[in-house]
């Protein structure tokens, strides 16, 4: 049995470029419009381009999949709006950390393998 633990992490990709309403990112993530308008304000999601009302903005995939987690945090640890863009940026710069490491890694297994 091996000692080594693994981490597993999922990117949301989405090769039809498929872009949601306000009102269908409320219904996909169980909140309500001013919810999601708050995490915009805070930089926590945006829409895909800044259009002049709330009520025309379009969100990808990926703002939904980052609503989801704003979601999660907030219920489960009762952050409020700063604490969620914070632990939500600290969140990305792990990941990124993650893949560079990864990355980094594969690089050195080719190098000691030749």
């Amino acid at each position: 049995m091996s000692d080594r633990s693994s981490i597993l992490t999922v990117e949301v990709m989405d090769s039809d470029g498929s872009t949601f309403t306000l009102h269908e990112v409320c219904e996909r993530g169980e909140c309500h419009a001013e919810f999601v308008i708050k995490l915009v304000s805070y930089g926590i999601i945006a829409p895909v381009e800044p259009a002049a009302e709330a009520r025309q903005w379009l969100f990808d995939v990926a703002a939904l999949a980052r609503l989801h987690k704003a979601r999660r945090l907030q219920r489960d640890l009762k952050m409020n709006l700063p604490g969620l863009a914070m632990s939500l940026e600290l969140l990305d710069e792990v990941q990124e950390m993650r893949r560079e490491v990864e990355r980094l890694s594969r690089q050195l297994q080719q190098l000691t393998e030749e």
